[in-house]
């Protein structure tokens, strides 16, 4: 199996393809506004709303240099920086969860149309393609699971599932 062919399984695991863990789409399919910004008592771990946002930033960040729009592209002063969120409403999350799943698709279409020199190529700012989107696809199986973690521990998580 080609570079290509296993990012393209990685990447498509990590929204909508089930495989070892469940696809973030699946995730957040029922996560309403109130289990998407809630914390556990203790406040040491992210809201899944926060999560979000932060997979979103690197993502958006990433397309926006391989497309040569970096005048567009997320900012943030640090990584702590990239969990913001925006005015916590019912509309803003759709929204965001909207914008993930298609700034992820976007960048699995550039994938696809790559020929193997537009994969091993430097991205201003990043390492190549096949580089980003590897480290990219890890990055989001972690923070799924504890997407999935939260959900379980607010009772959101049903019972039974097909993964």
């Amino acid at each position: 199996m080609d570079a290509k062919t296993l990012l393209l399984q990685q990447w498509a695991s990590c929204l909508d393809e089930e495989d070892w863990f469940p696809p973030l789409e699946k995730v957040l399919e029922d996560i309403t506004l109130e289990q998407a910004v809630w914390k556990p008592a203790d406040g040491t771990m992210n809201s899944i709303l926060e999560l979000v946002c932060h997979l979103l930033f690197y993502e958006k960040r990433l397309l926006m240099r391989f497309l040569g729009e970096t005048a567009n592209e997320p900012q943030a002063e640090d990584n702590g920086s990239t969990f913001r969120l925006p005015t916590e409403t019912v509309q803003n999350w759709k929204e965001t969860k909207q914008e993930y799943f298609y700034v992820h698709r976007e960048l699995e279409k550039i994938l696809a149309k790559s020929e193997h020199e537009d994969l091993y190529r430097q991205i201003p700012g990043e390492r190549s393609l096949v580089l980003e989107l590897k480290s990219l696809a890890m990055h989001d199986a972690y923070h799924i699971g504890q997407i999935v973690f939260l959900s379980k521990m607010q009772g959101a998580w049903a019972a039974k599932r097909s993964f």
